[in-house]
């Protein structure tokens, strides 16, 4: 219970930054930040899935940006194909008489008949979820640092798949991805006139996101991942399903990655094949790193700056470098993260020290 409270203080405090930040960008007349954040925004869906991956059920995965592109190539591939040629096919035909086909005029003047994005949202999340599934059962077969390389080795042929087939553009990716129609006449677009809009959308999603998550940890399941991080013999021994259980979390982290790849390329108008690269994978392991591997919040908080500050060019051509060598400071010196229980308890034992000694004098 007291978790819960923490959690939706924390997400009240989230809220009230997001609002106070849109206002003194405003006012400042600097609202292309806003810009930057709405992507850390999408990006942050790949570290919470991952945070509750690698922080809660203890499954290491260097896989994660592999299904942040299949969802956004999936959703990409689906509302740029043109479907006219194959106009009265079974397939197209079907998707026509379900209001599941959309006609826009394309990039060089003629009118191209593809997937509503809204469907290809669904399809790609769902196609990510699949592959989640069916790479789980061969991969949790392993653990420790073998777990680690085999979604590595994933990861590596998702990337090499985008990169190499030329229905997904190649080494160009897909542009011209259309806005993603939401209720009340929003979308996710980068259209500059909707990017306040679109930074509210964003964050309205990864406050969702957080609420569910930490919901979840703080419910009996929260309660089987953790036994069995601690230890899966223990938890096998009271009950706990633990295939199951480690399943369905990395289903849920594929999903959110996935979601977090459809609704950034729509942002972005397109996807290239850097996004399924394993530096980017590195990237999500050394937020949840720096944030505290079982610390949605600071997960969250660090996210944010580490991603604003790349976004911006803060770290020039050493991005990957900076990203590989924090991954490398957290694991030699504080596997527990930045902002998480390290940095808290060095504050408590500072505090106490202070107490005891105020005392004894």
């Amino acid at each position: 219970m007291a978790g819960r409270w923490r959690g939706a203080g924390f997400a009240a405090g989230l809220a009230a930054a997001v609002i106070a930040v849109q206002l003194a960008a405003s006012a400042a007349h600097k609202v292309f930040y806003l810009t930057q954040l709405t992507m850390a925004a999408y990006s942050l869906l790949v570290v919470l899935g991952l945070a509750l991956l690698m922080g809660f059920a203890g499954q290491a995965s260097m896989g994660q940006a592999g299904f942040f592109a299949i969802g956004g190539y999936v959703a990409a591939f689906l509302t740029t194909h043109d479907l006219t040629p194959l106009r009265g096919r079974a397939l197209p035909a079907a998707l026509e008489t379900l209001h599941l086909l959309q006609s826009r005029p394309d990039a060089y003047g003629g009118t191209l008949l593809h997937v509503d994005p809204r469907a290809a949202l669904v399809a790609a999340v769902a196609a990510a979820a699949l592959t989640a599934w069916l790479v789980a059962g061969p991969v949790f077969r392993l653990r420790g640092h073998y777990l680690a390389m085999a979604t590595l080795g994933f990861g590596i042929i998702v990337h090499r798949i985008f990169l190499g087939s030329p229905h997904f553009g190649g080494a160009d990716g897909i542009s011209d991805v259309p806005a993603l129609p939401l209720v009340g006449g929003f979308a996710v677009t980068g259209r500059a006139a909707a990017r306040v809009a679109n930074y509210y959308v964003a964050w309205g999603i990864v406050l969702a996101t957080l609420w569910m998550l930490s919901n979840l940890i703080e419910a009996r399941v929260g309660r089987a991942l953790r036994a069995i991080h601690g230890s899966e013999n223990a938890a096998a021994a009271v009950g706990v399903p633990i295939a199951a259980y480690k399943t369905r979390t990395f289903v849920l982290a594929a999903a959110l990655a996935a979601l977090g790849g459809v609704l950034l390329t729509h942002y972005n108008g397109g996807i290239g094949p850097s996004e399924a690269s394993v530096m980017k994978s590195v990237r999500y392991v050394a937020i949840v790193a720096v944030g505290g591997m079982a610390n949605l919040r600071g997960a969250v908080v660090m996210g944010t700056l580490l991603t604003f500050l790349s976004l911006r060019g803060y770290f020039g051509s050493l991005d990957d470098l900076v990203f590989g060598g924090i991954l490398l400071a957290m694991m030699l010196f504080a596997p527990e993260g930045v902002v998480g229980v390290g940095v808290w308890r060095g504050v408590r034992r500072l505090l106490a020290r202070r107490r005891d000694h105020g005392s004894a004098a």
